[in-house]
């Protein structure tokens, strides 16, 4: 078995606006930097044989906390990189609700149909984050690892690890420094904790429905 744990990265400068980053690189925001540290904090007493991060600065920032409580080097890995967002890239949701109305319905009503012109589509994601799945079984059988990641990719990891489809998508929190157990087993995959976020107290802010 692999346990697993889940990470979405602390709060960024853009989250608090509503902005879609994609592969936009801000850092984390003030109040990022304090979750961060909590989350590190938390993960203090859990065993860890492995940090895998985006190589986002958002996630970077947010794994450092935890390698250096842990005394872990952060593994970069681009599989587990936010979607690109194409054209939708920088801009706010009030912006992108107005110069692409029908393909933001869509992104919340049918997201598997969904893809970014100049960036990925959700297929493309959960591609390559269940490949990334299948390295970690092999790579890290009978061991603890942490990935920090994002909201889209994080999402099409609880898709592909429950075997659901991407329609789906929407059906799981994924709020900033929360973080999931997932226990992968040889057959089936268990999720144990999901978006949890107490470690953060007053810090805590509830995700954008759109991001």
């Amino acid at each position: 078995m692999v346990k697993l744990y889940i990470i979405r990265h602390a709060e960024s400068q853009w989250n608090p606006i509503g902005r879609y980053q994609g592969l936009l690189d801000p850092e984390l925001s003030e109040r990022g930097r304090e979750q961060a540290r909590r989350l590190g904090e938390h993960f203090k007493d859990v065993e860890l044989h492995a940090l895998y991060s985006s190589p986002l600065k958002r996630t970077l920032q947010t794994a450092q906390e935890i390698a250096s409580v842990k005394g872990l080097e952060v593994v970069e890995e681009r599989r587990v990189i936010e979607i690109d967002h194409g054209n939708w890239s920088g801009l706010l949701v009030e912006e992108v609700q107005e110069r692409y109305p029908e393909q933001f319905r869509q992104w919340l009503e049918e997201p598997h149909r969904v893809s970014f012109e100049g960036g990925e589509s959700l297929q493309d994601v959960y591609s390559r984050v269940n490949s990334f799945m299948e390295y970690l079984k092999e790579r890290h059988w009978g061991q603890n690892v942490a990935v920090v990641s994002h909201t889209v990719p994080i999402r099409c990891m609880y898709c592909g690890l429950l075997k659901v489809d991407l329609s789906k998508f929407w059906s799981f929190g994924c709020d900033n420094a929360s973080y999931s157990l997932v226990h992968m087993e040889k057959d089936r995959n268990v999720i144990m904790r999901l978006n949890i976020t107490c470690h953060l107290g007053e810090l805590y802010v509830e995700a954008h429905k759109a991001l």
